[in-house]
């Protein structure tokens, strides 16, 4: 981009920091025409986060995946807010079969969220091995307007296809609300504005 004659500012934002109730980071990139008398302007954090409790209250019902068979009944025995590595030995290593002798955190797997936090980041799918989101207290995973709501989608948006593309939209999109952000300092820095927040 420098090349072809343009100023480039990049930023990794944190979505915890910007109204939305996930762990979340994205590496944004604004660029700037080189003649062009605008500097590049990101949102500033703010000094809270929004726990799921909070992003969850009165969450309307939806459809979602359910845990089956051994899989439920291993996530049954996961605490809130944990994983793999709070279950007994013998099946941690039921669980993570080969993976259990290889390195890393692998924090993924049987993973079950904390409504006294943000939630993990969401992904296209609650309930493959390695992104597991399973619900705080209730023993299946997050459903579709759950990731919605932990998104930032507003209760009213549609969306289509099988309960597994309707994930994929969920987990691919940029966070609702992290957005909002970004594109007030691009309207800001348009329009040369750059004392706002």
């Amino acid at each position: 981009m420098k090349e072809i004659g343009y100023k480039v500012a990049l930023k990794l934002l944190k979505s915890q920091f910007h109204d939305v109730p996930q762990k979340r980071e994205r590496m944004f990139l604004i660029c700037v025409r080189e003649d062009m008398d605008i500097e590049a302007l990101y949102p500033k954090e703010n000094n809270y986060t929004i726990n799921l409790k909070d992003a969850l209250h009165n969450c309307p019902e939806s459809d979602g995946f359910q845990y089956k068979g051994r899989k439920l009944e291993i996530m049954q025995k996961v605490p809130e807010g944990g994983y793999w590595r709070d279950l007994d030995v013998d099946l941690q290593k039921e669980y993570m079969g080969g993976s259990y002798y290889l390195g890393g955190g692998k924090t993924g797997l049987a993973r079950r969220l904390s409504f006294a936090e943000p939630s993990i980041a969401i992904l296209t799918s609650p309930v493959m091995k390695q992104t597991e989101r399973g619900h705080p207290t209730e023993d299946r995973p997050i459903n579709i307007r759950e990731s919605a709501r932990i998104q930032t989608f507003p209760d009213n948006w549609r969306f289509v296809g099988t309960i597994g593309s309707q994930y994929r939209q969920i987990g691919n999109a940029v966070p609702v609300n992290l957005a909002y952000h970004v594109g007030r300092c691009i309207t800001h820095m348009l329009n040369k504005q750059y004392d706002s927040d």
